[in-house]
C-alpha cells in the first residue's frame, strides 16, 4: 500500500490524463472530489473501478434550484489505496435524467431508487428505479427538493386538530426537587432514621 499523498497524486494523474475535469478538489489526504460533465461520468466510474475503486459507498444528490440543477454525487472507496473519491456532475433540474450505473456497480440499484424517490432523478437502465423504496404511497413532489413545503403538504394531507390545554405542566425543577426529597426520606427510613 502506498502512502496517502501518493494515492492522491496517482488519482489526480489518472483522472487528468483520461478526462477533461471541470474541477478537482483535494479535501485531505484521504478524500478527493472530481467534477465532470455528465457524459463523462460512466467512463470515469469504469476507469476508477478498473484502477481498484471497486466499492461504491454511496450515491446521493444535492438540489440547486437557483442554478436549475441537481448535482449527483457518487462516492467510491479503494481498500488498497485508501482514498474516498467523490464523482460529481450536474443534471437539468426540470428533467433530471442520468443513465443507470448498475452495469458498473450493481449495488447502485437501491441508491438510484432512493435518489429518484427523494430528488426525482430518473435512471434509465435500472428497471426498478421508479419502485417506491421508502416513501409508501407518496404522490407529491420529491421531498428533498428545496422548494418542497412540508407544512403545505401536511395541511393538504392531514386533518387539522384542535388541542385544548386541560393539564398543567409542573416546572422541571420543582418536580426534580420533590423526587429528591422523596428519595432522601425513603433512604432515611431504610437506615432506621439515621441522617445520611
Amino acid at each position: 500500500m502506498m502512502n496517502s499523498m501518493s494515492n492522491v497524486e496517482f488519482l489526480k494523474a489518472l483522472m487528468t490524463q483520461s478526462f477533461k475535469l471541470v474541477e478537482t478538489d483535494v479535501i485531505d489526504q484521504y478524500q478527493v472530489s472530481f467534477v465532470l460533465k455528465q457524459d463523462d461520468v460512466h467512463q470515469a466510474l469504469i476507469t476508477l473501478k478498473n484502477a481498484g475503486w471497486i466499492q461504491m459507498s454511496y450515491l446521493s444528490a444535492i438540489d440547486w434550484p437557483d442554478e436549475n440543477k441537481i448535482e449527483l454525487v457518487y462516492i467510491l472507496m479503494n481498500w488498497e489505496r485508501p482514498v474516498h473519491i467523490q464523482i460529481r456532475t450536474k443534471v437539468d433540474r426540470n428533467d433530471p435524467i442520468m443513465p443507470s450505473i448498475i452495469n458498473i456497480y450493481p449495488g447502485a440499484k437501491y441508491y438510484e431508487r432512493e435518489c429518484y424517490e427523494f430528488f426525482g432523478v430518473k435512471f434509465p437502465g435500472n428497471p426498478d428505479y421508479e419502485k417506491q423504496l421508502i416513501l409508501e404511497v407518496w404522490d407529491d413532489m420529491p421531498p428533498l427538493r428545496k422548494d418542497f413545503d412540508p407544512k403545505a403538504y401536511s395541511d393538504k394531507k392531514f386533518t387539522k386538530r384542535e388541542y385544548k390545554e386541560d393539564y398543567l405542566v409542573l416546572s422541571e425543577q420543582n418536580n426534580k426537587k420533590e423526587k429528591r426529597e422523596e428519595r432522601k426520606t425513603r433512604a432515611e427510613s431504610l437506615k432506621g432514621g439515621q441522617k445520611i
